[in-house]
């Protein structure tokens, strides 16, 4: 299976996805941190994957939404953004509406 496909077979499997550095009991930058912090004020499931752990799935996420940086949050397949993005939802209370729209 290609990274691509890896990526897309995570996707389809996990509606509300976080690719970060480290895992969320223990965020491994303070983006990641950042990131889980702003999740905890929703009553939602996510699923996460700590990308250090594979560098190649790394790279192949970074090729797959031509976005360079951790974190991502994906939410039915299309990113959402990163940390300053997911900031900026939140305080407008955009972030809600977007985990309204997640397949259950």
């Amino acid at each position: 299976m290609s990274i691509n496909e890896t990526i897309k077979a995570e996707l389809d499997a996990n509606p509300i996805m976080l690719f970060m550095k480290g895992v969320p009991a223990m965020p491994q930058c303070g983006f990641s941190q950042t990131v889980v912090q702003i999740l905890s004020f929703y009553d939602i499931n996510y699923n996460s994957m700590n990308i250090l752990e594979n560098p190649d799935f790394r790279q192949g996420l970074k090729d797959y939404f031509e976005w360079p940086t951790f974190p991502q949050l994906v939410v039915n397949g299309e990113l959402v953004g990163g940390c300053d993005i997911i900031m900026e939802l939140h305080e407008s209370g955009e972030l809600q509406e977007v985990f309204d729209t997640a397949k259950k």
